[in-house]
Protein backbone atom coordinates (compact mmCIF):
# COMPACT_ATOMS: atom_id res chain seq x y z
CA UNK A 1 0.00 0.00 0.00
CA UNK A 2 1.12 3.56 -0.70
CA UNK A 3 1.51 5.45 2.57
CA UNK A 4 -0.21 8.85 2.82
CA UNK A 5 0.50 11.17 5.76
CA UNK A 6 -2.61 13.27 6.36
CA UNK A 7 -1.81 16.44 8.31
CA UNK A 8 -4.75 18.20 9.93
CA UNK A 9 -6.54 14.86 10.03
CA UNK A 10 -8.86 15.83 12.87
CA UNK A 11 -10.09 19.06 11.32
CA UNK A 12 -13.20 19.56 9.21
CA UNK A 13 -11.43 18.98 5.90
CA UNK A 14 -9.11 16.32 7.29
CA UNK A 15 -12.05 14.25 8.51
CA UNK A 16 -13.69 14.50 5.08
CA UNK A 17 -10.55 13.28 3.36
CA UNK A 18 -9.91 10.61 5.98
CA UNK A 19 -13.30 9.03 5.35
CA UNK A 20 -12.56 8.63 1.64
CA UNK A 21 -8.99 7.45 2.19
CA UNK A 22 -10.25 4.82 4.66
CA UNK A 23 -11.80 2.74 1.90
CA UNK A 24 -8.95 3.10 -0.58
CA UNK A 25 -5.70 1.31 -1.39
CA UNK A 26 -3.76 3.97 0.53
CA UNK A 27 -2.37 3.45 4.02
CA UNK A 28 -3.47 6.58 5.88
CA UNK A 29 -1.32 7.98 8.65
CA UNK A 30 -3.39 10.55 10.51
CA UNK A 31 -1.51 13.48 12.03
CA UNK A 32 -3.33 15.92 14.31
CA UNK A 33 -1.98 18.28 16.98
CA UNK A 34 -5.17 19.12 18.87
CA UNK A 35 -6.50 16.70 21.53
CA UNK A 36 -10.07 17.21 20.28
CA UNK A 37 -9.01 16.41 16.73
CA UNK A 38 -7.17 13.30 17.86
CA UNK A 39 -10.33 12.16 19.63
CA UNK A 40 -12.38 12.70 16.48
CA UNK A 41 -9.97 10.56 14.46
CA UNK A 42 -10.02 7.81 17.10
CA UNK A 43 -13.82 7.78 17.26
CA UNK A 44 -14.32 7.89 13.48
CA UNK A 45 -11.61 5.49 12.31
CA UNK A 46 -10.60 3.53 15.40
CA UNK A 47 -6.94 4.45 15.05
CA UNK A 48 -4.52 6.60 16.99
CA UNK A 49 -2.85 9.56 15.35
CA UNK A 50 0.81 9.44 14.40
CA UNK A 51 3.51 11.79 15.51
CA UNK A 52 4.73 13.82 12.54
CA UNK A 53 8.13 12.20 12.05
CA UNK A 54 6.70 8.67 12.31
CA UNK A 55 4.00 9.51 9.79
CA UNK A 56 6.54 10.91 7.32
CA UNK A 57 8.89 7.93 7.48
CA UNK A 58 8.43 6.08 4.20
CA UNK A 59 5.36 8.09 3.20
CA UNK A 60 5.22 8.72 -0.55
CA UNK A 61 2.50 11.36 -0.23
CA UNK A 62 1.88 14.11 2.34
CA UNK A 63 -1.52 15.83 2.29
CA UNK A 64 -1.82 19.22 3.98
CA UNK A 65 -5.45 19.44 5.12
CA UNK A 66 -4.81 22.68 6.98
CA UNK A 67 -6.18 26.24 6.52
CA UNK A 68 -4.72 28.38 3.74
CA UNK A 69 -3.18 30.69 6.33
CA UNK A 70 -1.29 27.78 7.92
CA UNK A 71 -0.06 25.96 4.79
CA UNK A 72 3.20 27.92 4.56
CA UNK A 73 4.13 27.50 8.21
CA UNK A 74 3.30 23.78 8.23
CA UNK A 75 5.22 23.21 5.00
CA UNK A 76 8.28 25.05 6.33
CA UNK A 77 8.22 22.94 9.47
CA UNK A 78 7.95 19.70 7.50
CA UNK A 79 10.48 20.54 4.80
CA UNK A 80 13.62 19.24 6.57
CA UNK A 81 11.82 16.01 7.47
CA UNK A 82 10.63 15.09 3.96
CA UNK A 83 12.37 12.34 2.04
CA UNK A 84 13.55 13.03 -1.50
CA UNK A 85 10.75 12.43 -4.00
CA UNK A 86 7.91 13.01 -1.52
CA UNK A 87 4.71 14.34 -3.10
CA UNK A 88 3.21 17.18 -1.06
CA UNK A 89 -0.48 17.66 -1.85
CA UNK A 90 -2.00 21.08 -1.19
CA UNK A 91 -5.78 21.50 -1.36
CA UNK A 92 -6.02 25.07 -2.65
CA UNK A 93 -4.01 27.28 -5.00
CA UNK A 94 -3.88 30.30 -2.66
CA UNK A 95 -0.76 29.51 -0.63
CA UNK A 96 1.19 28.04 -3.57
CA UNK A 97 0.29 30.99 -5.81
CA UNK A 98 1.29 33.44 -3.08
CA UNK A 99 4.73 31.85 -2.82
CA UNK A 100 4.25 30.43 0.67
CA UNK A 101 5.59 26.98 -0.16
CA UNK A 102 9.29 26.70 0.72
CA UNK A 103 11.78 25.95 -2.04
CA UNK A 104 13.17 22.47 -2.29
CA UNK A 105 13.89 21.05 -5.72
CA UNK A 106 13.83 17.35 -4.83
CA UNK A 107 10.20 17.16 -3.67
CA UNK A 108 6.95 17.46 -5.63
CA UNK A 109 4.19 20.01 -5.06
CA UNK A 110 0.79 18.86 -6.34
CA UNK A 111 -2.22 21.17 -5.98
CA UNK A 112 -5.81 19.94 -6.21
CA UNK A 113 -9.22 21.44 -5.57
CA UNK A 114 -12.82 20.24 -5.99
CA UNK A 115 -15.25 21.90 -8.39
CA UNK A 116 -18.09 20.76 -6.08
CA UNK A 117 -21.21 19.00 -7.40
CA UNK A 118 -22.69 20.91 -10.37
CA UNK A 119 -26.12 22.50 -10.07
CA UNK A 120 -27.15 20.60 -13.20
CA UNK A 121 -26.76 16.91 -12.41
CA UNK A 122 -28.41 13.50 -12.63
CA UNK A 123 -28.39 12.67 -8.92
CA UNK A 124 -31.46 10.78 -7.68
CA UNK A 125 -30.25 9.41 -4.33
CA UNK A 126 -31.33 11.67 -1.44
CA UNK A 127 -27.85 11.52 0.12
CA UNK A 128 -26.28 12.70 -3.13
CA UNK A 129 -28.85 15.46 -3.52
CA UNK A 130 -28.02 16.67 -0.02
CA UNK A 131 -24.24 16.55 -0.64
CA UNK A 132 -23.72 20.12 -1.83
CA UNK A 133 -20.01 20.23 -0.99
CA UNK A 134 -19.10 16.89 -2.58
CA UNK A 135 -16.79 14.14 -1.44
CA UNK A 136 -19.57 12.15 0.23
CA UNK A 137 -22.18 10.91 -2.21
CA UNK A 138 -22.57 13.45 -5.02
CA UNK A 139 -20.39 13.24 -8.12
CA UNK A 140 -18.14 16.20 -8.86
CA UNK A 141 -15.33 17.36 -11.12
CA UNK A 142 -11.88 18.37 -9.85
CA UNK A 143 -8.89 20.45 -10.98
CA UNK A 144 -5.23 19.54 -10.47
CA UNK A 145 -1.83 21.13 -11.04
CA UNK A 146 1.66 19.67 -10.92
CA UNK A 147 3.38 22.75 -9.57
CA UNK A 148 6.83 21.15 -9.50
CA UNK A 149 8.25 17.68 -9.72
CA UNK A 150 8.70 14.93 -12.30
CA UNK A 151 5.91 14.31 -14.78
CA UNK A 152 5.65 10.73 -13.54
CA UNK A 153 4.32 12.05 -10.20
CA UNK A 154 1.21 13.52 -11.79
CA UNK A 155 -0.51 10.13 -12.05
CA UNK A 156 -0.11 9.34 -8.34
CA UNK A 157 -1.11 12.87 -7.35
CA UNK A 158 -4.25 12.61 -9.45
CA UNK A 159 -5.06 9.19 -7.99
CA UNK A 160 -4.87 10.66 -4.50
CA UNK A 161 -7.02 13.60 -5.62
CA UNK A 162 -9.65 11.33 -7.15
CA UNK A 163 -9.70 9.35 -3.90
CA UNK A 164 -10.04 12.25 -1.47
CA UNK A 165 -12.70 14.05 -3.57
CA UNK A 166 -14.61 10.91 -4.61
CA UNK A 167 -16.89 10.29 -6.39
CA UNK A 168 -15.19 12.15 -9.24
CA UNK A 169 -16.31 12.61 -12.83
CA UNK A 170 -13.89 14.75 -14.87
CA UNK A 171 -10.40 15.50 -13.60
CA UNK A 172 -8.94 18.62 -15.25
CA UNK A 173 -5.24 19.32 -15.44
CA UNK A 174 -4.43 23.04 -15.24
CA UNK A 175 -1.68 25.28 -13.85
CA UNK A 176 -1.48 26.84 -10.40
CA UNK A 177 -1.94 30.26 -12.01
CA UNK A 178 -5.11 29.07 -13.76
CA UNK A 179 -6.39 27.57 -10.52
CA UNK A 180 -5.96 30.95 -8.81
CA UNK A 181 -7.99 32.55 -11.61
CA UNK A 182 -10.75 30.04 -10.85
CA UNK A 183 -10.46 30.57 -7.09
CA UNK A 184 -10.52 33.13 -5.59
CA UNK A 185 -11.08 34.97 -8.92
CA UNK A 186 -14.03 33.35 -10.66
CA UNK A 187 -15.66 31.40 -7.83
CA UNK A 188 -15.33 33.77 -4.87
CA UNK A 189 -14.61 37.32 -5.99
CA UNK A 190 -17.18 37.13 -8.80
CA UNK A 191 -19.62 34.25 -8.23
CA UNK A 192 -19.91 34.42 -4.43
CA UNK A 193 -20.17 38.21 -4.55
CA UNK A 194 -22.97 38.19 -7.12
CA UNK A 195 -24.82 35.45 -5.23
CA UNK A 196 -24.56 37.48 -2.03
CA UNK A 197 -25.89 40.49 -3.93
CA UNK A 198 -28.83 38.37 -5.13
CA UNK A 199 -29.57 37.39 -1.56
CA UNK A 200 -29.50 41.07 -0.58
CA UNK A 201 -31.82 41.84 -3.49
CA UNK A 202 -34.22 39.17 -2.24
CA UNK A 203 -34.17 40.75 1.22
CA UNK A 204 -34.91 44.13 -0.38
CA UNK A 205 -37.92 42.68 -2.18
CA UNK A 206 -39.11 41.20 1.12
CA UNK A 207 -38.66 44.55 2.88
CA UNK A 208 -40.95 46.07 0.27
CA UNK A 209 -43.79 43.70 1.09
CA UNK A 210 -43.18 40.50 -0.88
CA UNK A 211 -43.75 37.45 1.37
CA UNK A 212 -40.40 35.82 2.22
CA UNK A 213 -41.33 32.36 1.02
CA UNK A 214 -42.70 33.70 -2.25
CA UNK A 215 -39.60 35.80 -2.87
CA UNK A 216 -37.24 32.90 -2.16
CA UNK A 217 -39.20 30.43 -4.29
CA UNK A 218 -39.42 32.93 -7.14
CA UNK A 219 -35.70 33.78 -7.07
CA UNK A 220 -34.39 30.21 -6.77
CA UNK A 221 -36.70 28.99 -9.52
CA UNK A 222 -35.60 31.76 -11.85
CA UNK A 223 -31.95 31.12 -10.99
CA UNK A 224 -32.47 27.55 -12.22
CA UNK A 225 -33.92 28.35 -15.64
CA UNK A 226 -31.90 31.51 -16.22
CA UNK A 227 -28.67 29.63 -15.45
CA UNK A 228 -29.74 26.71 -17.66
CA UNK A 229 -30.19 29.06 -20.62
CA UNK A 230 -27.14 31.21 -19.89
CA UNK A 231 -24.76 28.22 -19.59
CA UNK A 232 -26.42 26.35 -22.49
CA UNK A 233 -27.62 23.48 -20.36
CA UNK A 234 -30.86 23.72 -22.33
CA UNK A 235 -31.62 25.18 -25.73
CA UNK A 236 -33.40 28.47 -25.34
CA UNK A 237 -33.17 32.23 -25.50
CA UNK A 238 -34.24 35.05 -23.23
CA UNK A 239 -37.17 37.23 -24.13
CA UNK A 240 -36.54 40.69 -25.57
CA UNK A 241 -37.72 42.17 -22.27
CA UNK A 242 -35.24 40.04 -20.31
CA UNK A 243 -32.37 41.00 -22.61
CA UNK A 244 -33.21 44.69 -22.15
CA UNK A 245 -33.30 44.19 -18.38
CA UNK A 246 -29.86 42.54 -18.50
CA UNK A 247 -28.35 45.47 -20.40
CA UNK A 248 -29.84 47.94 -17.93
CA UNK A 249 -28.84 45.78 -14.95
CA UNK A 250 -25.20 45.48 -16.03
CA UNK A 251 -24.91 49.21 -16.58
CA UNK A 252 -26.46 49.89 -13.18
CA UNK A 253 -24.93 47.15 -11.03
CA UNK A 254 -21.47 46.44 -12.47
CA UNK A 255 -18.55 48.81 -12.82
CA UNK A 256 -17.43 49.19 -16.46
CA UNK A 257 -13.95 47.83 -15.64
CA UNK A 258 -15.04 44.91 -13.43
CA UNK A 259 -13.14 42.35 -15.54
CA UNK A 260 -9.88 43.84 -14.27
CA UNK A 261 -10.44 41.44 -11.36
CA UNK A 262 -8.86 38.81 -13.61
CA UNK A 263 -5.66 40.74 -14.26
CA UNK A 264 -2.62 38.91 -12.79
CA UNK A 265 -1.89 41.67 -10.29
CA UNK A 266 -5.51 41.66 -9.07
CA UNK A 267 -5.50 37.87 -8.67
CA UNK A 268 -2.20 38.11 -6.76
CA UNK A 269 -3.62 40.77 -4.48
CA UNK A 270 -6.77 38.73 -3.88
CA UNK A 271 -4.66 35.71 -2.97
CA UNK A 272 -2.51 37.84 -0.67
CA UNK A 273 -5.58 39.01 1.25
CA UNK A 274 -6.71 35.50 2.08
CA UNK A 275 -3.33 34.00 2.96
Amino acid sequence: MTAVALFGAGGKMGMRLGRNLAGSRFETRHVEVSPAGRDRVKQAFGVACYEAEAALSGAEVVVLAVPDTAVGAVARDLLPKLETGTIVVVLDAAAPHAGHLPERADITYFVTHPCHPPIFNDETDPAAKADHFGGIAAKQHIVNALMQGPEAHYALGEEVARTIWAPVMRSHRITVEQMAILEPGLSETVCATLLDAMREAMEEAISRGVPREAARDFLLGHMNILAAVTFEQVQGVFSDACNKAIVFGKDTILKPDWKRLFEPEEIAESVRRIT
